[in-house]
């Protein structure tokens, strides 16, 4: 990577923080990880209102908008790749009960982008249903936040590197997304995405697309998705902020029986890629 530095803890190089700090300790914080392009972050505005509306629903102060995405331009110095923001807490006593007014703290890295092959944008990819479910739980349903041993157990499961993604399912078997990924099904003129009212992470391209849909003609409804859908919808799709777009071309071996209509699928890169309305 380019650039002097890799890391950032509240805004000072630096790659190492307390033990008391409570991301460490209980999870207690949330992430998002950004695409830089061109030096400079996308979806911007779509990460940092998830961001804002995560640290409300916890109790955490605000973050600074122009701040971090100084602190972000200041990382990437120009380069392509991978930021990681989180946002904890902070340090505080041992103990689940939150000190009332902590700083949080802002720990961002620059990573290099992962390298996955071209054709499973353009052709598809293979996925498999995962044996871990996605823990129930409404009041962190849709945040990005730091509690991940769900996906970690998830992704442990397979180790075959033609397989791109894990599908997780909730306790009562509907298919909630990817162990990274939102997922999208194709319904004639009609694109369904799981219902994240219980469980799940509600991604920036996932909202990109909600956004994109009417454009394109398309109504869209959040529902349950079962694993057998996916074989009845006319394509389905993965979606996150660093890959953009994948079509699922098989899952468990099986072939899907269709694929996402290519205008679609071009649309929904190209939001992917927006630069978003950048807070400087």
């Amino acid at each position: 990577m380019r650039g002097a530095i890799t890391a950032l803890v509240d805004g000072a190089p630096h790659d190492r923080i307390g033990v008391a700090d409570r991301g460490l300790q209980y999870g207690d914080g949330l992430f998002e990880t950004i695409k830089m392009s061109a030096g400079r972050p996308r979806l911007w505005d779509r990460h940092l209102a998830r961001l804002c509306h995560g640290a409300a629903r916890l109790g955490l102060a605000e973050p600074d908008g122009r701040q971090l995405y100084g602190e972000v331009m200041r990382l990437a110095a120009g380069a392509d790749g991978v930021i990681k923001l989180i946002l904890t807490r902070g340090e505080g006593p041992r103990g689940y009960r939150p000190v009332i007014g902590a700083a949080p703290r802002r720990i961002l890295s620059l990573h290099r982008r992962p390298q996955y092959p071209s054709s499973w944008s353009q052709t598809g990819v293979d996925v498999v249903v995962c044996r871990t479910q996605v823990s129930d739980n409404p009041s962190l349903a849709g945040l990005k936040h730091l509690n991940r041993l769900d996906q970690v157990l998830a992704r442990a499961e397979w180790n075959d590197l033609q397989v791109a993604e894990g599908l997780m399912c909730d306790a009562a078997g509907r298919v909630i997304g990817g162990t990274m990924t939102n997922l999208f099904l194709v319904q004639g003129d009609r694109l369904v995405t799981p219902d994240l009212g219980r469980c799940g992470v509600a991604g920036t391209v996932r909202a990109a697309v909600l956004d994109l849909a009417p454009r394109l003609g398309l109504s869209v409804a959040k529902d349950g998705i079962w694993p057998r859908d996916l074989f009845a919808a006319e394509g389905a799709f993965l979606t996150n902020a660093v890959i953009g777009i994948w079509p699922i071309r098989t899952c468990g071996g099986r072939s899907l029986p269709g694929r996402p209509p290519a205008e679609l699928v071009a649309a929904v890169a190209q939001a992917a890629n927006d630069l978003g309305e950048a807070v400087h």
